[in-house]
């Protein structure tokens, strides 16, 4: 194995210089194109098609048939022809190792690396075409690889780079080397590739994914969870960063605040790539227990391997028993709900940070039963103003969260609500607020200040706007092509 990632590498780094001398100057004309509002909503903002990185006719064949659909929403069905393929525009980097086997390096967007997070979730949506689209399905087969194999090169790192290249993070107080573009440990980056490779699994199913390299990376998936329960010892992860910014270092000489172990599993930075406060985030938490359930089925069901399969059903059921008992608060207003963080000490963090794996999404992503009650109480508290990071405005509502700071909301979190909502009305609320707030660009950004959509953070980041064609995909398969055709835009 070692021989085989050491080849892997040197191929990679020839790779990477040729990939970002090609790529750099047509991006960067690429980012600064959609920053500006667009002059003509007829026009697609997608880049020319001799430029996009990875083109299938499935998905231009689904592009023309949602345009048709929402053709009494204009606007609508502009932003999703910019947004739905933009990863596949202008973040997909496919190719065919020399053993022949593939191999796909996703861009976060404006930043040249692969977060395990968001390269789990920008091809998300396109998995569905994967069974009748071989394209696709390679394309998709290519990522999980390349996420394992970042697995097994360092599980506690959360982006990668294209080869061996550096980063600006290299002093960083941590086990830096030059494949990782930053280290900062984060429970879900090991759960995302697993929620990628299970839903693959489901719909292709190709099993092929599942062979030695799936063994070693949730082998240390397995490793760095427990050792991130420090039941007798801070474990051997610690990061530091010389920085203005308090939430980009963690405090106690990289190790973080003390937790009291009770089973839960600590991480150090949550889906921001902020620094927690405790902790025991509860959210990625319950991303781990659904993780470690589905690594059970492969081991069980593919690998044949009940014994590997029972160590992760015991983990899960331990982390599972653990939230019970500490991650719920009794609050005054809304009765039971989930805190954020906690430290098994008995301190509590009441808020929401808009960022995937959240409070708020817990069920989009299936760790919660939508109709917990417990869950239903928590949804109504985040999207409040006694949250401390929801911000309301004349632009538009939604959470935000530290890392870009007061008053901007992300359009992700309202993308969350709607993708979470049981009311017609609400989803509604939500599209004409995503489609209100794009500043006349056709894409999602990061954030945008809830009194001002023309001030807004990020305007190229792919996971966003890809997450925004899955909701009206959503919404389409649910029969709600209806409400679609409700939104139109407010000049």
């Amino acid at each position: 194995m070692k021989k085989r990632t050491s080849v892997f590498w040197v191929i990679l780094l020839c790779m990477a210089g040729h990939a970002f001398a090609q790529d750099s100057s047509q991006q960067k004309t690429f980012a600064e194109s959609i920053a500006a509002p667009a002059d003509n909503i007829r026009v697609t903002r997608r880049p020319a098609l001799e430029e996009r990185l990875f083109s299938s006719d499935t998905i231009e064949k689904k592009i023309k048939e949602v345009k048709k659909l929402l053709k009494d929403a204009p606007y609508l069905a502009w932003m999703f022809e910019n947004c739905f393929p933009n990863t596949l525009d202008t973040t997909v980097h496919y190719s065919v190792t020399e053993e022949g086997d593939d191999d796909t390096f996703v861009y976060t967007g404006d930043i040249h690396a692969m977060w395990l997070r968001d390269s789990g979730a920008q091809v998300w949506p396109y998995v569905q075409f994967a069974k009748k689209d071989e394209k696709i399905r390679r394309m998709v087969r290519g990522t999980i690889l390349r996420q394992l194999k970042c697995i097994c090169l360092d599980p506690y790192a959360n982006a990668f780079n294209m080869g061996p290249t550096g980063s600006e993070w290299m002093s960083d107080y941590t086990d830096m080397n030059p494949n990782l573009h930053e280290r900062k440990y984060e429970i879900d980056s090991l759960c995302y590739p697993i929620r990628l490779a299970y839903y693959y699994w489901q719909v292709t199913g190709d099993a092929t994914i599942f062979g030695d390299l799936w063994r070693e990376a949730v082998a240390k998936i397995l490793k760095t969870f427990r050792e991130q329960q420090r039941k007798e010892n801070k474990g051997p992860y610690r990061f530091m960063r010389k920085t203005e910014r308090q939430y980009d270092t963690v405090c106690n000489d990289g190790y973080g605040n003390p937790v009291k172990p009770v089973g839960l599993i600590a991480s150090v930075f949550r889906p921001s790539d902020d620094a927690t406060v405790f902790l025991y985030l509860v959210p990625s938490n319950f991303f781990a227990v659904t993780s470690l359930r589905k690594i059970a089925e492969i081991l069980t069901t593919v690998n044949h391997d009940a014994p590997a399969a029972a160590e992760y059903t015991m983990l899960a059921d331990e982390v599972e028993t653990a939230l019970r008992k500490y991650a719920i608060y009794n609050h005054p207003k809304y009765g039971r709900i989930y805190a954020f963080e906690v430290d098994g000490f008995g301190n509590q963090l009441l808020m929401d940070d808009a960022n995937v794996p959240s409070l708020l999404a817990m069920a989009y992503l299936g760790d919660v039963d939508i109709n917990d009650p417990v869950y239903q109480n928590t949804r109504r508290f985040v999207w409040s103003e006694d949250n401390p990071y929801f911000f309301r405005g004349k632009a538009g509502e939604g959470i935000g969260g530290p890392h870009i700071g007061h008053d901007m909301v992300w359009p992700m979190s309202i993308m969350m609500r709607a993708f979470t909502s049981q009311s017609d009305d609400e989803t509604i609320q939500c599209l004409q607020m995503l489609v209100n707030t794009d500043n006349g660009t056709g894409f999602m950004h990061e954030s945008f200040n809830k009194d001002n959509a023309a001030k807004y953070t990020r305007s190229w980041f792919a996971w966003q706007n890809t997450l925004f064609g899955e909701l009206i995909l959503k919404l389409i398969d649910d029969g709600k092509a209806d409400l679609l055709r409700k939104v139109q835009k407010n000049y």
